[in-house]
Protein backbone atom coordinates (compact mmCIF):
# COMPACT_ATOMS: atom_id res chain seq x y z
CA UNK A 1 0.00 0.00 0.00
CA UNK A 2 1.30 3.21 -0.94
CA UNK A 3 2.00 5.54 1.90
CA UNK A 4 0.64 9.44 1.52
CA UNK A 5 3.18 12.31 2.27
CA UNK A 6 1.81 12.33 6.11
CA UNK A 7 2.70 9.31 6.56
CA UNK A 8 5.61 9.41 5.36
CA UNK A 9 6.63 12.09 7.66
CA UNK A 10 5.14 10.68 10.56
CA UNK A 11 6.67 7.07 9.72
CA UNK A 12 9.80 7.50 11.90
CA UNK A 13 8.03 9.45 14.64
CA UNK A 14 6.02 6.61 15.33
CA UNK A 15 8.84 4.23 14.91
CA UNK A 16 10.55 6.08 17.36
CA UNK A 17 7.77 6.30 20.07
CA UNK A 18 7.27 2.75 19.63
CA UNK A 19 10.79 1.74 20.85
CA UNK A 20 11.34 0.15 24.03
CA UNK A 21 13.92 3.11 25.37
CA UNK A 22 11.74 6.40 23.73
CA UNK A 23 10.03 6.60 27.42
CA UNK A 24 12.56 6.36 29.54
CA UNK A 25 14.64 9.15 27.40
CA UNK A 26 12.02 11.24 27.10
CA UNK A 27 11.68 10.81 31.01
CA UNK A 28 15.35 11.45 31.21
CA UNK A 29 15.39 14.35 29.42
CA UNK A 30 12.40 15.73 31.83
CA UNK A 31 14.64 15.12 35.05
CA UNK A 32 17.63 16.72 33.29
CA UNK A 33 15.53 19.53 32.61
CA UNK A 34 14.50 19.95 35.74
CA UNK A 35 17.54 19.53 37.46
CA UNK A 36 19.36 21.97 34.49
CA UNK A 37 16.32 24.57 35.27
CA UNK A 38 16.36 24.97 38.64
CA UNK A 39 19.98 25.46 38.27
CA UNK A 40 19.59 27.88 36.17
CA UNK A 41 20.38 32.10 36.92
CA UNK A 42 16.08 32.09 37.12
CA UNK A 43 15.76 29.26 39.83
CA UNK A 44 12.22 30.90 41.11
CA UNK A 45 10.84 30.46 37.38
CA UNK A 46 10.44 26.78 38.37
CA UNK A 47 8.85 26.82 41.38
CA UNK A 48 6.36 29.71 40.19
CA UNK A 49 5.04 27.49 37.32
CA UNK A 50 4.59 24.74 39.99
CA UNK A 51 2.74 26.83 42.53
CA UNK A 52 0.63 28.04 40.14
CA UNK A 53 -2.98 28.01 41.22
CA UNK A 54 -5.37 26.44 39.22
CA UNK A 55 -9.01 26.20 40.16
CA UNK A 56 -12.05 23.68 38.89
CA UNK A 57 -15.87 24.73 40.35
CA UNK A 58 -18.83 22.78 40.29
CA UNK A 59 -21.68 24.88 41.06
CA UNK A 60 -20.72 26.46 44.72
CA UNK A 61 -17.82 23.95 45.31
CA UNK A 62 -14.02 25.18 43.89
CA UNK A 63 -11.30 23.31 43.92
CA UNK A 64 -7.95 25.28 44.11
CA UNK A 65 -4.94 23.79 44.23
CA UNK A 66 -1.45 24.21 42.76
CA UNK A 67 -0.53 22.98 39.64
CA UNK A 68 2.08 20.57 40.97
CA UNK A 69 -0.98 19.18 42.89
CA UNK A 70 -2.85 18.54 39.68
CA UNK A 71 0.19 16.42 38.22
CA UNK A 72 0.84 14.32 41.33
CA UNK A 73 -2.53 13.49 42.86
CA UNK A 74 -4.24 14.20 39.51
CA UNK A 75 -2.33 12.96 36.42
CA UNK A 76 -0.29 10.16 38.99
CA UNK A 77 -3.91 8.63 39.64
CA UNK A 78 -4.04 8.27 35.83
CA UNK A 79 -0.75 6.77 35.78
CA UNK A 80 -1.55 4.59 38.81
CA UNK A 81 -5.05 3.54 36.75
CA UNK A 82 -3.01 1.84 33.75
CA UNK A 83 -0.52 0.06 36.66
CA UNK A 84 -3.99 -1.48 37.65
CA UNK A 85 -4.83 -2.14 34.38
CA UNK A 86 -1.35 -3.92 33.78
CA UNK A 87 -1.14 -5.91 37.43
CA UNK A 88 -5.06 -7.11 35.98
CA UNK A 89 -3.83 -8.21 32.81
CA UNK A 90 -0.65 -9.98 33.94
CA UNK A 91 -2.78 -11.72 36.61
CA UNK A 92 -5.23 -12.47 34.26
CA UNK A 93 -3.12 -13.77 31.72
CA UNK A 94 0.40 -13.04 31.94
CA UNK A 95 3.45 -13.85 33.46
CA UNK A 96 1.60 -13.29 37.32
CA UNK A 97 -1.40 -15.70 36.29
CA UNK A 98 -0.12 -18.70 37.82
CA UNK A 99 1.70 -19.41 41.26
CA UNK A 100 4.46 -21.42 39.12
CA UNK A 101 5.23 -18.47 36.57
CA UNK A 102 4.40 -15.71 38.99
CA UNK A 103 6.71 -17.06 42.26
CA UNK A 104 10.22 -16.13 41.04
CA UNK A 105 9.76 -12.51 40.27
CA UNK A 106 7.23 -12.17 43.31
CA UNK A 107 9.38 -13.71 45.38
CA UNK A 108 12.66 -11.32 43.81
CA UNK A 109 10.34 -8.10 44.17
CA UNK A 110 9.51 -8.46 47.71
CA UNK A 111 13.54 -9.45 48.57
CA UNK A 112 13.73 -6.40 46.76
CA UNK A 113 11.39 -4.42 48.95
CA UNK A 114 11.86 -5.48 52.40
CA UNK A 115 16.16 -4.97 52.17
CA UNK A 116 16.05 -1.83 50.73
CA UNK A 117 13.64 -0.64 53.64
CA UNK A 118 15.41 -2.39 55.94
CA UNK A 119 18.98 -0.46 55.33
CA UNK A 120 17.53 2.31 55.31
CA UNK A 121 15.72 2.28 58.55
CA UNK A 122 19.02 1.19 60.30
CA UNK A 123 20.45 4.60 58.69
CA UNK A 124 17.37 6.55 59.75
CA UNK A 125 15.66 4.93 62.95
CA UNK A 126 16.36 7.40 65.71
CA UNK A 127 15.01 10.29 64.04
CA UNK A 128 11.99 11.49 62.02
CA UNK A 129 12.87 10.74 58.46
CA UNK A 130 12.26 7.44 60.17
CA UNK A 131 8.81 7.24 57.91
CA UNK A 132 10.55 7.34 54.41
CA UNK A 133 11.49 3.47 54.47
CA UNK A 134 9.47 3.53 51.71
CA UNK A 135 10.93 5.09 49.16
CA UNK A 136 13.91 2.83 48.26
CA UNK A 137 11.28 0.27 48.27
CA UNK A 138 10.13 1.38 44.22
CA UNK A 139 11.44 0.40 40.73
CA UNK A 140 10.95 2.91 37.83
CA UNK A 141 9.95 0.23 35.03
CA UNK A 142 10.38 2.46 32.68
CA UNK A 143 13.81 3.37 33.19
CA UNK A 144 14.75 0.28 33.99
CA UNK A 145 13.58 -1.60 30.90
CA UNK A 146 14.95 1.51 28.73
CA UNK A 147 18.15 0.78 30.17
CA UNK A 148 17.72 -2.97 29.74
CA UNK A 149 17.10 -2.33 25.94
CA UNK A 150 20.53 -0.30 25.91
CA UNK A 151 22.35 -3.25 27.55
CA UNK A 152 22.45 -5.29 24.10
CA UNK A 153 20.47 -7.80 21.85
CA UNK A 154 22.39 -10.99 23.40
CA UNK A 155 19.69 -10.34 26.54
CA UNK A 156 18.09 -13.23 26.62
CA UNK A 157 14.30 -11.93 26.16
CA UNK A 158 13.11 -14.25 29.12
CA UNK A 159 15.55 -11.80 31.32
CA UNK A 160 13.28 -8.79 29.70
CA UNK A 161 10.04 -10.66 30.67
CA UNK A 162 11.55 -11.28 34.44
CA UNK A 163 12.60 -7.24 34.90
CA UNK A 164 9.09 -6.69 33.78
CA UNK A 165 6.92 -9.20 36.01
CA UNK A 166 9.36 -8.28 38.38
CA UNK A 167 8.75 -4.23 38.29
CA UNK A 168 4.83 -5.11 37.56
CA UNK A 169 4.95 -6.94 41.42
CA UNK A 170 7.23 -4.04 42.65
CA UNK A 171 4.06 -1.63 41.19
CA UNK A 172 1.71 -4.24 44.00
CA UNK A 173 4.02 -3.93 46.21
CA UNK A 174 4.24 -0.01 46.19
CA UNK A 175 0.26 0.47 45.85
CA UNK A 176 -0.50 -1.70 49.22
CA UNK A 177 2.51 0.43 50.89
CA UNK A 178 0.96 3.94 49.87
CA UNK A 179 -2.38 2.83 50.73
CA UNK A 180 -1.62 1.43 54.32
CA UNK A 181 1.07 3.01 55.39
CA UNK A 182 1.63 6.29 53.97
CA UNK A 183 -2.31 7.43 54.41
CA UNK A 184 -3.39 10.32 56.36
CA UNK A 185 -6.55 11.37 58.67
CA UNK A 186 -9.18 9.32 56.85
CA UNK A 187 -12.56 10.58 56.72
CA UNK A 188 -14.98 7.01 56.59
CA UNK A 189 -17.91 8.91 54.89
CA UNK A 190 -16.34 9.77 51.46
CA UNK A 191 -15.00 5.99 51.67
CA UNK A 192 -17.97 4.37 51.98
CA UNK A 193 -19.52 6.33 48.69
CA UNK A 194 -16.60 5.58 47.07
CA UNK A 195 -17.30 1.76 47.86
CA UNK A 196 -20.95 2.55 46.67
CA UNK A 197 -19.17 3.60 43.19
CA UNK A 198 -16.66 0.97 42.85
CA UNK A 199 -19.84 -1.26 43.80
CA UNK A 200 -21.84 -0.14 40.91
CA UNK A 201 -18.59 -0.34 38.53
CA UNK A 202 -18.18 -4.29 39.63
CA UNK A 203 -21.93 -4.47 38.73
CA UNK A 204 -21.97 -2.47 35.31
CA UNK A 205 -18.92 -5.57 34.75
CA UNK A 206 -20.86 -8.09 35.73
CA UNK A 207 -23.92 -6.54 33.16
CA UNK A 208 -21.49 -6.43 30.52
CA UNK A 209 -21.54 -2.94 30.16
CA UNK A 210 -18.81 -1.81 27.99
CA UNK A 211 -18.85 1.49 27.23
CA UNK A 212 -15.64 3.48 28.16
CA UNK A 213 -17.78 6.57 29.02
CA UNK A 214 -19.08 4.85 32.00
CA UNK A 215 -16.33 4.05 33.82
CA UNK A 216 -14.51 6.91 33.51
CA UNK A 217 -17.50 8.80 35.05
CA UNK A 218 -18.13 6.85 37.61
CA UNK A 219 -14.73 6.16 37.56
CA UNK A 220 -13.76 10.03 38.25
CA UNK A 221 -16.69 10.14 40.98
CA UNK A 222 -14.06 7.76 43.05
CA UNK A 223 -11.37 9.28 42.44
CA UNK A 224 -13.13 12.65 43.76
CA UNK A 225 -13.99 10.59 46.74
CA UNK A 226 -10.56 9.29 47.17
CA UNK A 227 -9.37 12.42 47.08
CA UNK A 228 -11.34 13.92 50.04
CA UNK A 229 -11.47 10.61 52.02
CA UNK A 230 -7.48 10.78 53.36
CA UNK A 231 -6.61 7.91 51.69
CA UNK A 232 -4.43 8.88 48.53
CA UNK A 233 -6.27 9.77 45.62
CA UNK A 234 -3.59 7.13 42.98
CA UNK A 235 -5.22 4.12 45.23
CA UNK A 236 -8.52 5.22 43.37
CA UNK A 237 -6.60 4.14 39.61
CA UNK A 238 -5.70 1.10 40.93
CA UNK A 239 -9.04 0.08 42.21
CA UNK A 240 -11.23 1.20 39.25
CA UNK A 241 -8.53 -0.48 36.83
CA UNK A 242 -9.59 -3.87 38.55
CA UNK A 243 -13.26 -3.23 37.22
CA UNK A 244 -12.41 -2.29 34.06
CA UNK A 245 -13.79 -5.78 31.98
CA UNK A 246 -11.27 -7.84 30.68
CA UNK A 247 -12.91 -10.75 28.45
CA UNK A 248 -14.21 -10.22 24.63
CA UNK A 249 -17.49 -10.45 23.23
CA UNK A 250 -16.44 -13.14 21.06
CA UNK A 251 -14.36 -16.39 20.63
CA UNK A 252 -11.32 -15.82 19.07
CA UNK A 253 -12.60 -18.61 16.73
CA UNK A 254 -16.31 -17.10 15.86
CA UNK A 255 -14.05 -13.38 15.37
CA UNK A 256 -11.62 -15.18 12.65
CA UNK A 257 -14.91 -16.94 10.81
CA UNK A 258 -16.85 -14.01 10.85
CA UNK A 259 -13.95 -11.41 9.05
CA UNK A 260 -13.08 -14.26 6.94
CA UNK A 261 -16.51 -14.17 5.43
CA UNK A 262 -17.35 -10.73 5.89
CA UNK A 263 -13.73 -10.62 3.72
CA UNK A 264 -15.01 -12.59 1.29
CA UNK A 265 -18.38 -10.73 0.71
CA UNK A 266 -16.20 -7.60 0.19
CA UNK A 267 -13.87 -8.86 -2.30
CA UNK A 268 -16.97 -10.29 -4.53
CA UNK A 269 -18.97 -6.53 -4.00
CA UNK A 270 -18.55 -4.68 -7.18
CA UNK A 271 -16.51 -2.12 -7.17
CA UNK A 272 -17.21 1.39 -8.27
CA UNK A 273 -15.03 2.92 -10.82
CA UNK A 274 -12.48 5.37 -8.38
CA UNK A 275 -11.40 5.83 -5.47
CA UNK A 276 -15.13 5.43 -3.54
CA UNK A 277 -16.32 2.21 -2.39
CA UNK A 278 -20.30 0.87 -2.73
CA UNK A 279 -22.96 1.14 0.24
CA UNK A 280 -22.76 -2.73 0.36
CA UNK A 281 -18.93 -2.46 0.77
CA UNK A 282 -18.83 0.50 3.36
CA UNK A 283 -21.56 -1.88 5.13
CA UNK A 284 -19.42 -4.65 5.41
CA UNK A 285 -16.30 -2.79 6.65
CA UNK A 286 -18.70 -1.51 9.26
CA UNK A 287 -19.68 -4.95 10.46
CA UNK A 288 -15.91 -5.80 10.46
CA UNK A 289 -15.53 -2.43 12.49
CA UNK A 290 -18.37 -3.87 15.09
CA UNK A 291 -16.88 -7.48 15.39
CA UNK A 292 -13.08 -6.45 15.61
CA UNK A 293 -14.48 -4.08 18.82
CA UNK A 294 -16.72 -7.26 20.06
CA UNK A 295 -13.12 -9.21 20.03
CA UNK A 296 -11.18 -6.74 22.22
CA UNK A 297 -11.52 -6.42 25.92
CA UNK A 298 -12.06 -3.07 27.00
CA UNK A 299 -9.09 -3.07 29.47
CA UNK A 300 -6.53 -3.84 26.39
CA UNK A 301 -8.27 -1.43 24.75
CA UNK A 302 -8.18 1.56 27.34
CA UNK A 303 -4.08 0.24 28.42
CA UNK A 304 -3.30 0.83 24.56
CA UNK A 305 -4.89 3.88 24.52
CA UNK A 306 -3.70 5.13 27.35
CA UNK A 307 0.05 4.38 27.69
CA UNK A 308 1.42 6.69 25.20
CA UNK A 309 -0.05 9.36 27.50
CA UNK A 310 1.50 7.84 30.52
CA UNK A 311 4.76 7.49 28.99
CA UNK A 312 5.03 10.82 27.41
CA UNK A 313 2.89 13.13 28.82
CA UNK A 314 2.44 12.33 32.56
CA UNK A 315 5.37 10.83 33.63
CA UNK A 316 7.67 13.36 31.57
CA UNK A 317 5.26 15.67 33.31
CA UNK A 318 5.81 14.63 36.90
CA UNK A 319 9.48 14.39 36.59
CA UNK A 320 9.74 17.75 35.62
CA UNK A 321 7.39 18.79 38.23
CA UNK A 322 9.26 16.98 41.20
CA UNK A 323 12.90 16.54 39.61
CA UNK A 324 14.22 20.10 40.48
CA UNK A 325 16.68 19.79 42.87
CA UNK A 326 19.96 22.38 43.62
CA UNK A 327 23.68 20.58 42.51
CA UNK A 328 25.98 22.92 44.02
CA UNK A 329 29.72 22.39 44.09
CA UNK A 330 29.09 20.81 47.71
CA UNK A 331 26.53 17.92 46.03
CA UNK A 332 28.85 15.18 47.60
CA UNK A 333 28.49 17.29 51.30
CA UNK A 334 25.28 17.49 50.63
CA UNK A 335 23.85 14.03 50.16
CA UNK A 336 25.79 12.98 53.61
CA UNK A 337 23.30 12.68 55.78
CA UNK A 338 21.35 10.13 56.98
CA UNK A 339 18.00 10.48 54.01
CA UNK A 340 19.87 10.81 51.35
CA UNK A 341 22.63 7.68 52.40
CA UNK A 342 19.74 5.65 53.48
CA UNK A 343 17.99 5.91 50.06
CA UNK A 344 21.25 5.25 48.10
CA UNK A 345 22.09 2.82 49.86
CA UNK A 346 18.99 1.07 50.24
CA UNK A 347 18.45 0.97 46.18
CA UNK A 348 21.73 0.27 45.08
CA UNK A 349 22.95 -1.88 48.12
CA UNK A 350 19.56 -3.15 48.75
CA UNK A 351 17.86 -4.21 45.62
CA UNK A 352 20.73 -5.90 44.17
CA UNK A 353 20.99 -7.87 47.63
CA UNK A 354 17.18 -8.58 48.17
CA UNK A 355 16.54 -9.42 44.75
CA UNK A 356 20.09 -11.70 44.06
CA UNK A 357 19.06 -13.25 47.65
CA UNK A 358 15.51 -14.56 47.47
CA UNK A 359 16.09 -15.59 43.63
CA UNK A 360 19.00 -17.64 44.83
CA UNK A 361 16.70 -18.89 47.64
CA UNK A 362 13.91 -19.71 45.20
CA UNK A 363 16.10 -21.32 43.25
CA UNK A 364 18.40 -23.12 45.97
CA UNK A 365 14.59 -24.76 47.62
CA UNK A 366 13.72 -25.86 43.91
CA UNK A 367 10.39 -23.55 44.23
CA UNK A 368 11.68 -22.25 41.35
CA UNK A 369 13.80 -22.34 37.76
CA UNK A 370 15.74 -19.29 36.50
CA UNK A 371 14.42 -17.77 33.40
CA UNK A 372 15.02 -20.11 30.02
CA UNK A 373 18.55 -19.01 28.68
CA UNK A 374 18.90 -16.94 31.52
CA UNK A 375 22.09 -17.05 34.21
CA UNK A 376 23.18 -16.02 37.59
CA UNK A 377 24.99 -12.82 35.67
CA UNK A 378 21.92 -12.00 34.38
CA UNK A 379 19.65 -11.86 37.52
CA UNK A 380 22.89 -9.60 39.05
CA UNK A 381 22.25 -7.33 36.27
CA UNK A 382 19.08 -7.08 36.55
CA UNK A 383 19.01 -6.87 40.18
CA UNK A 384 21.31 -3.49 39.74
CA UNK A 385 18.97 -1.99 37.07
CA UNK A 386 15.78 -2.23 39.70
CA UNK A 387 17.82 0.00 41.94
CA UNK A 388 16.88 2.89 39.48
CA UNK A 389 13.32 3.83 41.48
CA UNK A 390 13.21 7.45 40.12
CA UNK A 391 9.29 8.26 38.91
CA UNK A 392 8.04 6.34 41.74
CA UNK A 393 10.56 6.69 45.05
CA UNK A 394 10.09 10.63 43.88
CA UNK A 395 6.39 10.24 44.25
CA UNK A 396 6.85 7.73 47.96
CA UNK A 397 9.12 10.80 48.82
CA UNK A 398 6.22 13.44 48.54
CA UNK A 399 4.19 11.37 50.78
CA UNK A 400 6.58 10.38 53.26
CA UNK A 401 7.52 13.72 54.24
CA UNK A 402 6.24 17.24 55.13
CA UNK A 403 9.30 19.03 55.25
CA UNK A 404 10.83 20.30 52.26
CA UNK A 405 14.21 19.41 53.64
CA UNK A 406 13.87 16.18 54.04
CA UNK A 407 12.16 15.70 50.25
CA UNK A 408 15.17 17.44 49.08
CA UNK A 409 17.95 15.25 50.80
CA UNK A 410 15.60 11.80 49.18
CA UNK A 411 16.21 13.67 45.89
CA UNK A 412 19.75 13.66 45.96
CA UNK A 413 20.08 10.14 47.06
CA UNK A 414 17.24 9.06 44.35
CA UNK A 415 19.55 10.93 42.01
CA UNK A 416 22.83 9.33 43.48
CA UNK A 417 21.52 5.39 43.07
CA UNK A 418 19.87 5.86 40.09
CA UNK A 419 22.75 7.31 38.58
CA UNK A 420 24.99 4.34 40.06
CA UNK A 421 22.38 1.76 39.41
CA UNK A 422 21.65 2.41 35.83
CA UNK A 423 25.39 2.95 35.31
CA UNK A 424 26.33 0.20 36.95
CA UNK A 425 24.00 -2.46 35.40
CA UNK A 426 24.11 -1.55 31.68
CA UNK A 427 28.01 -1.93 32.01
CA UNK A 428 27.91 -4.97 33.58
CA UNK A 429 25.16 -6.57 31.28
CA UNK A 430 27.07 -5.23 28.37
CA UNK A 431 30.05 -6.71 28.86
CA UNK A 432 27.81 -10.54 29.53
CA UNK A 433 28.72 -12.77 26.73
CA UNK A 434 27.91 -16.29 26.45
CA UNK A 435 28.16 -17.63 29.94
CA UNK A 436 28.11 -21.36 30.56
CA UNK A 437 24.93 -22.99 32.16
CA UNK A 438 24.41 -23.62 35.80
Amino acid sequence: MAKSKIDRILSPVHKFIHQEFTSGIILFASVLTAIIWVNSSTPESYHHVWDTIMSVSFGTFVFNQPLHIWINDGLMALFFFVIGLELKREFMAGELSNMKKAALPMMAALGGMLVPALIYFLFNQDSESRTGWGIPMATDIAFALALLSLAGNHIPASVKVFLSALAVADDLGAVLVIAFFYTAQIYLGYLIVAAVFLGLLVLGNVLGIRSTLFYLLVGIAVWTCFLFSGVHATIAGVLVAFTIPARTKIQESEYIEQVTKYTNDFEEAIPLNGPLMTADQHVIIEKIKKLSQDAETPLQKIEYSLHPWVAFVIMPLFALSNSGMIIGSDFFTAIGNPVSIGVAAGLVIGKLAGITFFTWMMVRFKLSDLPEGATWHHIFGVALLAGVGFTMSLFIAGLAFQSEGLIENAKYGILLASVLSGAGGIIYLRRLRVVPAN
